[in-house]
């Protein structure tokens, strides 16, 4: 999944909001406004800013719609719908067999009126994407307007980045993966009472860590990797940065700041690539029907990690 990155060939990153790389499939336009409700009041313009970021099951509930104005539009969205358009735009790309399961407890029915409401109000994007050893499937996207509506009613910390649009098709299903992995962790975090929860993916890491390195190389200051590495809570493993596929931070209840670094690892993992993400302290995960390869593969080795089931 991830890769580490040397200290001197720090690639550009990823563009947070790739959608203009792409070619987008032409979305349905949105409806005309619809008509205001008799007893549409000022306190439902006016939306107060969310609790702190507290870990949940994620189990989405039906309720009613209400008015949400952007640029001189009123989209009308349920809880459960901003609750998936913040999902979607944290991890960039989310499947819907996923989004089902996790976050609205197998009701397709409830997630599928959903999706249609986002799309049919130009909120979001819908692809089937295919995979070269498996069925394709189906992936959700946020579109600019509705990366910008997030944003505009203060949906996320601002130090939350929401991405949007697909960003190319391999990397479009290692963003949607990640969600599952997220899930694996966010249960512990939420019985350790953690709020104001973070998501970084490994492209916003690695933008961080190219900034850094490339300043101090550009104002010659004596920082030297270790140091830059360390700053961003990282480790140099024979000379390379590895980088997480998924950061989560959070904050205790004694207001400590606490980050969890994961690793999705597959059954092409080569040896040294996974000994860097061990040594780098991260947690490492892989799919049920790839556990029994790699950790044969580690053992041959005697490299001492716990491997756990996605």
């Amino acid at each position: 999944m991830s890769r580490s990155y040397s200290l001197d060939e720090m690639g550009q990153p990823r563009d947070p909001s790739p959608a203009s790389q792409t070619h987008e499939v032409p979305q349905p336009r949105p409806r005309a406004h619809e008509p205001s409700d008799p007893d549409r009041t000022q306190e439902y313009r006016t939306h107060a800013r969310p609790a702190p970021d507290r870990p949940t099951s994620g189990i989405r509930s039906m309720g009613p719609r209400k008015p949400y104005d952007l640029r001189n539009r009123t989209y009308r969205l349920r809880a459960s719908e901003i609750e998936t358009m913040v999902d979607i735009g944290k991890f960039r790309a989310l499947a819907t067999k996923d989004l089902e399961e996790l976050a609205y407890a197998g009701n397709r029915s409830h997630l599928n009126a959903d999706l249609l409401n986002l799309r049919n109000q130009g909120l979001i994007l819908q692809r089937e994407m295919p995979r070269r050893d498996a069925p394709p499937r189906r992936l959700v996207a946020l579109t600019k307007q509705g990366q910008r509506l997030l944003i505009a009613h203060d949906r996320v910390p601002k130090k939350q980045k929401l991405y949007h649009g697909f960003s190319k098709l391999r990397e479009s299903h290692h963003d949607a993966d990640l969600y599952r992995l997220y899930q694996k962790a966010i249960d512990s975090i939420a019985r350790k009472r953690g709020t104001n929860v973070r998501i970084v993916l490994d492209s916003e890491l690695k933008t961080i860590l190219y900034r850094d390195l490339a300043r101090a190389k550009r104002e010659k200051d004596s920082t030297d990797a270790a140091t830059i590495a360390q700053r961003n809570g990282l480790k140099v493993i024979r000379g390379k940065i590895p980088v997480p596929d998924l950061r989560i931070e959070y904050e205790t209840p004694d207001r400590d700041q606490v980050r969890v670094d994961l690793e999705l690892a597959t059954e092409h993992y080569r040896f040294r690539n996974l000994a860097q993400k061990v040594g780098a302290g991260f947690a490492i995960y892989a799919r049920a029907d790839e556990l029994t390869n790699l950790r044969r593969v580690m053992d041959e080795r005697e490299l001492v990690a716990q491997i756990m089931s996605l």
